[in-house]
Formats: C-alpha cells, sequence, structure tokens
C-alpha cells in the first residue's frame, strides 16, 4: 500500500474553514468570505479530499465543525490576528479604522446606553460600520455570530474576556403626568416581560414580593414595558438608566432591593484586538455610564 502523502494546508484553506465554522451554513460561509456557496461546498469537498479527513458533519440545521476543524480553525484566528496586526503596523497607527463590526445587546441596553453615544463614535472613526442586534436571545461569540456583546448577566461565560461596566438597577416607573395619586404597586395595571424571559431581574422581583400580581399586558421585552408605559396603559419595571433616555417616564419607587444585574462588555479572546473590534470595544467600555445608587 502506497501511503498518502500528507497535504500541506494553504492560508486559503484554513480562511474556508474558518468561515465555516463562523457561518455554520454554506451561504453564511460564502457571504463571510466574499464568494458563493458553490464554491466554499467545491473547496471543503477539496479540503476532505486531499486531508483524507471529515471536517464537518452535515445535518438540517447546517454544518457541524468536527474536532479536527475546531483546531484548525483555531490557527485560523492566530493568523489572521497576526495578519490584522501586521495590516495596521503597515498602515501606521494614523490609519483609519474600517470595516464592519457586529454587535450584539438586549433591546434596552441599546435604546438606553448605546445609541446615545455612537454619533462620537462615529465621529472618531467615519470608516467604521456597525451590525448592530438588539434581542433578548443571546448571540454566540464563540460562534461569531457577533464581534461583541454587552451582557446582562450576574457573571458571564468564562470563555470570553471582557469587563464590567456596572450595575444596573431597576425601579418601577409609570408615566409622568401632574397631579396624579400615588398608588399602591399591587394595585396598577401591571405591564411585564412576558414567559419567554423567566429569569429576568424584574420578572423574578415581582414573583418575589407579589406573587398573586397577575399582569395586565405582557410584552416581549423591556423595551416593550418602556413603550407600553409611555402610552399610559399602566406601570412596569424598568433599568434605571432608561429615564435618562425616556423623559416621560416617572420614578414610582427608589431602586427596588434585590433587583439588579451587572452589565459586562464581552469579546472574543482570539479578536478583541484586532482594530475595528478594539476600537468600538474601547469607545463603549469609556463612554457608557451608569447611574449610581
Amino acid at each position: 500500500m502506497i501511503a498518502r502523502v500528507q497535504y500541506d494546508l494553504t492560508a486559503a484553506d484554513l480562511q474556508v474553514i474558518l468561515a465555516m465554522v463562523r457561518g455554520g451554513t454554506l451561504a453564511e460561509a460564502a457571504q463571510r468570505s466574499g464568494s458563493d456557496p458553490s464554491t466554499v461546498f467545491r473547496a471543503l469537498q477539496r479540503l476532505e479530499k486531499r486531508t483524507g479527513q471529515r471536517l464537518f458533519q452535515r445535518t438540517r440545521s447546517g454544518y457541524l465543525p468536527t474536532e479536527t476543524a475546531g483546531e484548525l480553525a483555531r490557527h485560523a484566528e492566530h493568523i489572521e490576528a497576526e495578519l490584522e496586526a501586521a495590516r495596521a503596523a503597515a498602515a501606521g497607527a494614523t490609519a483609519q479604522v474600517s470595516g464592519r463590526v457586529r454587535l450584539t445587546t438586549t433591546d434596552s441596553v441599546m435604546r438606553g446606553l448605546i445609541l446615545p453615544c455612537l454619533p462620537a463614535l462615529a465621529a472618531q472613526h467615519p470608516l467604521l460600520q456597525l451590525d448592530l442586534r438588539a434581542s433578548n436571545e443571546l448571540l454566540s461569540l464563540s460562534k461569531r455570530d457577533a464581534d461583541l456583546a454587552l451582557r446582562v448577566t450576574p457573571r458571564p461565560p468564562g470563555h470570553l474576556v471582557g469587563r464590567p461596566l456596572g450595575k444596573i438597577r431597576f425601579v418601577v416607573c409609570g408615566l409622568r403626568t401632574g397631579g396624579r395619586k400615588k398608588v399602591p404597586p399591587d394595585q396598577l395595571d401591571w405591564i411585564a416581560p412576558d414567559e419567554a424571559m423567566p429569569e429576568h431581574p424584574s420578572v423574578r422581583w415581582r414573583h418575589r414580593h407579589f406573587p398573586r400580581l397577575v399582569p395586565r399586558y405582557l410584552v416581549d421585552g423591556i423595551v416593550g414595558v418602556v413603550d407600553a408605559i409611555k402610552t399610559g396603559l399602566g406601570a412596569g419595571i424598568v433599568p434605571v438608566f432608561m429615564l435618562d433616555a425616556e423623559p416621560q417616564l416617572k420614578a414610582l419607587s427608589p431602586p427596588l432591593e434585590g433587583c439588579e444585574s451587572s452589565l459586562w462588555l464581552l469579546a472574543h479572546p482570539e479578536s478583541r484586538h484586532l482594530r475595528r473590534i478594539a476600537a468600538l470595544y474601547h469607545h463603549l467600555g469609556e463612554a457608557i455610564r451608569l447611574p449610581a445608587d
């Protein structure tokens, strides 16, 4: 039997593998690599034939990387980072930051904290492009669904790197109207997140302090609570930082005891130092300021 000649992987091969690991589908990998799905498919077939190994498991939901593909993708990330650093060095320190950064967070953090600080970022880095995703479903940094995340969590995943930006505290809020009689919270029409957010601090606080209270209105997020309050539908629990962004809101309580969480700015350790990601990471870390107690 003639031994198989070992195939020497190229940088282009690693780019294909990295795009597939991050994208999970041929279409997404093609978009990330600036190609088309058929080209990515043929390149993947050639790679598996030449290496004599299965790199991805085909499933109905997409392509799942094998252990080998995952290891190769980590090497590809190191090369990507070094190449980015080399380009920055060649361009010089005065070169403008450019490229697209994907940021994911919750709807309330997007509206109340991120959007207000973006005009200054745009002025400082006019070539930087942002893909902003506001969702209560957490996108994966490990799978590169996003480059950066601002997550409201007591503790972030251990495989990510980041910095805490402070405590998020909550208050009961209603619509700011003149001469309104003070009403006990359990006698108000209550607006609350729906069953998709059972672990939200406001939901846990309400269950603990008013276990028999049944919200009249259920919405799909904290921004939904804010918008419903602004129309005069009732009261609800919102983050203290939303009071600055929404002057129509009025706090009906002090910050609620035992109703809080932490805000973390998170990135993948292999990509945080890429210039476009580092620029946004630094800006958000410096610009976002949570209200003190």
